[in-house]
């Protein structure tokens, strides 16, 4: 890698990281409202952010919703990716522009929409209702995902199981499945995401009972500048960076040698292969 792109990496790095080393001090103030830099320092945002019903109910909703989204996104994505890629049927095309449509229609003309056709079907303001609309922003970028795995999936595998007499089911189940797990799992993390950053359409829909918390520190700001949505991003920040962390731990532990041989200049392993 040349340095000019090691450096260009390191400015992108420090510009998107930057923001975090603003909040983290504020979700230590003492401070009343939002400042920087904190006049002193206390856990105090952090243990309203873990008590308070104000903010434990939205993260608890949530994370419901967040489950919820994925559930319905992949018992939808699943089968509509199969059918795209290894299928042609009158409306393939239709069909697809359908599921990529969340992506062009802008959030706040889907949230308007979504605000008067669930009232007449009393979803408002109910999980149901807000899993269903987070469940259409999510799907396309999970089916994109899927699509991609399924169109470098050889297909011969799965023929040789029912040639063994394999049913459908049983061929997906231990040869499909185990093979596409990475795609599942991360289709299935995007619309986790999706779900959980989603803030315009639960302004909507979600009402004061079913609140999200993105909503909740929506509010935050607006109303009175809580110093606790400081305390909360960070919280979000630290579990992103843990899970990271768990991620990588068992590589780093199984393969030591390639993260020190990726440390290494080419010229370091060149004398031993000499020696050799």
């Amino acid at each position: 890698m040349s340095p000019w792109v090691r450096a260009l990496a390191l400015v992108i790095i420090a510009v998107v990281a930057a923001p975090m080393f603003v909040v983290l001090p504020m979700s230590l103030s003492s401070s009343a409202s939002l400042a920087f830099p904190p006049p002193s320092y206390t856990l105090a945002n952090y243990v309203r952010f873990f008590s308070d019903p104000n903010w434990t109910q939205p993260l608890v909703n949530s994370l419901i919703i967040g489950v919820g989204t994925v559930c319905v996104t992949m018992l939808v994505a699943v089968p509509a990716s199969f059918a795209l890629v290894r299928y042609i049927f009158v409306g393939r095309g239709l069909l697809n522009l359908l599921i990529m449509l969340p992506m062009i229609v802008p959030t706040i003309v889907m949230a308007l929409g979504y605000y008067m056709y669930f009232g007449k079907l009393h979803l408002v303001q109910s999980y149901v209702g807000v899993i269903l609309a987070h469940s259409c922003i999510a799907m396309p970028m999970s089916t994109l995902i899927l699509t991609a795995a399924l169109k470098g999936f050889d297909q011969s595998v799965e023929r040789a199981a029912m040639n063994l007499g394999a049913s459908p089911f049983t061929t997906f189940r231990l040869i499909t499945f185990p093979i596409l797990r990475p795609a599942f799992s991360v289709a299935g993390l995007f619309a986790f995401i999706a779900s959980f950053d989603e803030a315009v359409i639960s302004l909507f829909i979600s009402g004061r009972d079913k609140a999200t918390l993105p909503r909740q520190m929506f509010n935050a700001v607006r109303q009175e500048a809580d110093p606790t949505i400081s305390a909360a991003s960070s919280f979000l920040f630290l579990l992103v960076l843990a899970g990271i962390c768990i991620w990588l731990a068992p590589q780093i532990i199984r393969h030591p040698e390639r993260s020190a041989g990726s440390a290494e200049p080419n010229g370091a392993t060149q004398p031993a292969a000499a020696a050799s």
